[in-house]
This record gives C-alpha cells, sequence and structure tokens, in this order.
C-alpha cells in the first residue's frame, strides 16, 4: 500500500519509454528476489532506470541499507526524491541522476535490479542497461517485454544463466499521445542474471 502510495512517474519523455511499476508489481517483484535469496539487508543494490524509485524504496522499506537509484530524467530524479522523503528511506537510498552508459561503474553492487526502455521506440535501447549489468557481475533481475527472445541469447553468449520466473500483466496508461486507447496492458516478463561462477 505504502509503495503504491508513492508520487507517480512523471513519464515525460517517450524515447525513454517510461511507464510507472505498480506498487502490487514493486513488492511482488521484490518478494520473489528475497525468495530466491538475492536481496538481504547487508545487500548493497542499484536500480538501472529507476523511475520514481519504487522498486528501491521498496527494498529499502524492507531493510536493505544500500540502495543506489539510477535514472537518466531530471524530472523522474525529482520525483524519486519525493519518494525517498515520503517512504522515510533517505539514509539508505541515494539517487544517481545519469545515464545508462559505458561510463557508468556499478562494480561494487550486489545486486542489479532493472526495469530498462524495452525497445518499442528506440531498438536496442535497452543495450546500455543489459551491458552495464554483464560488466557488473553482480546476479541481476530484469523486467522485460515477455515476448523478448533476445535476453537469454545476449547473456548465455558471455557465460551467464538467464532464467525467466515469472510473467504479469503491465498496466499502460494512455501517457503519451500516440497512445489510442486510455488504458492498455502488456506483458512483462521476470528474468533472473547470475554471473559466471554463481548458481
Amino acid at each position: 500500500m505504502l509503495l503504491s502510495s508513492l508520487p507517480p512517474h512523471p513519464c515525460g519523455n517517450v524515447e525513454l519509454e517510461q511507464y510507472s511499476t505498480s506498487g502490487d508489481i514493486a513488492a511482488s517483484w521484490l518478494a520473489q528476489i528475497i525468495a530466491f535469496g538475492d536481496l538481504s539487508e547487508d545487500s548493497s543494490i542499484v536500480d538501472l532506470g529507476a523511475g520514481n524509485g519504487i522498486l528501491g524504496v521498496g527494498a529499502a522499506l524492507m531493510g536493505v541499507s544500500q540502495v543506489v537509484l539510477v535514472e537518466a530524467d531530471e524530472e523522474a530524479c525529482s520525483v524519486a526524491f519525493q519518494s525517498i522523503e515520503q517512504a522515510g528511506v533517505s539514509d539508505s537510498v541515494e539517487i544517481i541522476c545519469k545515464s545508462v552508459d559505458g561510463s557508468l561503474d556499478v562494480s561494487g553492487a550486489d545486486l542489479i535490479i532493472s526495469n530498462p526502455p524495452w525497445g518499442t521506440q528506440k531498438v536496442k535501447s535497452d543495450r546500455p542497461f543489459l551491458e552495464a549489468i554483464i560488466r557488473s557481475n553482480a546476479i541481476s533481475h530484469l523486467m522485460h517485454s515477455a515476448e523478448a527472445t533476445h535476453i537469454e541469447a545476449i547473456f548465455e553468449s558471455v557465460g551467464w544463466n538467464a532464467e525467466k520466473y515469472w510473467e504479469t500483466d503491465f498496466a499502460l496508461p494512455a501517457a503519451y499521445s500516440h497512445h489510442s486507447s486510455r488504458q492498455g496492458k502488456t506483458r512483462a516478463g521476470f528474468w533472473r542474471l547470475l554471473p559466471p561462477g554463481h548458481s
């Protein structure tokens, strides 16, 4: 309920494919990450493409003491700051307002979580996120289109294990001018990505 009450993602940039993750999906996803044993109070977590910060705030509310939100959009960064303040987790959560690109170093993280652009507006717009995950060498959890067929291929080509473990409907409110209906939905898939040497 607390996650659902956070300020919504401003969804101002269609090229960044910005959509709000619902509180229900965020809470369910975090619970499944915990069930895998990939998330604990001692974990350091980085959320790539954090939007309004809902996943990082959720992790902090679960007791994680080191959370970094990486978000390119300045307006979304401002909303994420409001989310952190509203949830009372400012001691645990840091915001980096920066694009996910080759200069981003997240190698110290224990866990990466990310809902990148899915590439519907700009082909391969998810690649900098996937490449940052690979560079991190950290166990990672990824939300992407359930229809994506390239996730396993990309990660397995560099020795990672990629397992899709969940799918759910993801609401798509009419946030942009090209949307023809007030409310749509798409199917989201969730992958656990294990670097070489992890099982």
